[in-house]
């Protein structure tokens, strides 16, 4: 047997009251007699009714949806994110649609496209980039956004992450206080902002501070991935590098297994500290020193700002900054 869509009338008939205050009922509306709504209550739960998400965003030009535009949805970075997103998102009754932009601008601007048609009242987005492509998407459309854990040099996104600069060049002087003078920094493509203007940024000032020269051969662009690592440990090696800075954990845990199946030791011989703190920091042997951004924070806190873009609320600061450390673990000396 078909089960029956119950609709607000049925509720309506059987409570014998308004479609009016049904309505006023599942909204929260306070101008309800207590009778009334527990009545009211009492059928909705002996229909199994279910207001209709779709028909009441018509109704208010609002879906309380939001779309989460993920890169890589495997990578613990971003699920760290999604997580701190997903708390917020339940705590203000926001429903989440999350999308998988594999790092293709052409993907990206397909499932924004998609996240926009299904009338979503604001997005989150995590891609490493904006393209152009992506941006002129951005500025088109009238939906608030906000960046979690990436950066729009313009600033003219709202964005949440750490300070980028600082807390590379922190790490990079860090290895070259232990007797490194050949530092590698292993990062994604630096065509990305986050890469190429705040890292590289961070890894040249604290070469200048040491009275060290950069040298560009030992800069590595690669993705984000074990087996990224893996392939490229013998190049690093090869540099003269005798320590590495890396962007993302994945990518670190490669190098690490690499640089132990070719038998150095780690860090006797070589000293590698990366940038994310996910669970992969502690499951690794040595366990990994990595600079710790507070990632369930920085997609609450990205949660948060949207929530006070769709409701017009006044907002501070577009950018927000939030709080790094370095956790020391055994990957150094």
């Amino acid at each position: 047997m078909e089960k029956q869509t119950i609709t607000i009338y049925d509720v309506a008939r059987e409570a014998n009251v308004s479609m009016a205050t049904v309505s006023r009922v599942v909204n929260g509306n306070p101008n309800v007699k207590p009778a009334t709504r527990k009545k009211v209550l009492e059928v909705i739960d002996r229909l199994d009714y279910r207001p209709n998400a779709v028909a009441r965003g018509l109704a208010s030009k609002k879906t309380t949806t939001v779309g989460v535009i993920i890169p890589d949805v495997t990578n613990m970075f971003f699920s760290s994110l999604a997580r701190g997103i997903d708390d917020v998102a339940t705590m203000y009754k926001y429903n989440i649609i999350l999308a998988n932009s594999d790092e293709n601008s052409q993907k990206e601007v397909q499932v924004l496209n998609t996240l926009l048609a299904k009338q979503v009242d604001g997005l989150i987005y995590m891609g490493h980039e904006i393209s152009d492509n992506v941006r002129a998407e951005f500025s088109r459309s009238k939906t608030p956004i906000v960046l979690a854990g990436s950066v729009d040099p313009d600033e003219q996104v709202g964005s949440v992450n750490i300070d980028y600069v600082a807390a590379v060049e922190e790490a990079t002087a860090r290895l070259i206080k232990t007797g490194n003078k050949q530092v590698a920094l292993v990062t994604g493509p630096l065509t990305q902002p986050i890469n190429g203007e705040y890292r590289l940024q961070g890894y040249k000032q604290a070469l200048a501070k040491a009275g060290l020269a950069y040298d560009e051969s030992l800069v590595f662009e690669t993705e984000a991935s074990y087996h990224a690592g893996l392939g490229l440990f013998k190049q690093v090696q090869k540099s003269g590098a005798t320590a590495a800075i890396a962007g993302d954990d994945e990518l670190a845990v490669g190098l690490l297994d690499a640089a132990i199946d070719a038998g150095v030791k780690v860090p006797t011989d070589f000293e590698l500290i990366t940038s994310n703190n996910t669970k992969l920091t502690e499951m690794a042997r040595p366990q990994l020193t990595s600079i710790d951004q507070p990632l369930y924070d920085i997609g609450a806190v990205a949660m948060r700002l949207l929530t006070k873009m769709m409701n017009k609320e006044d907002i501070d600061a577009k950018t927000v900054r939030l709080g790094f450390d370095i956790t020391a673990r055994q990957s150094t000396k």
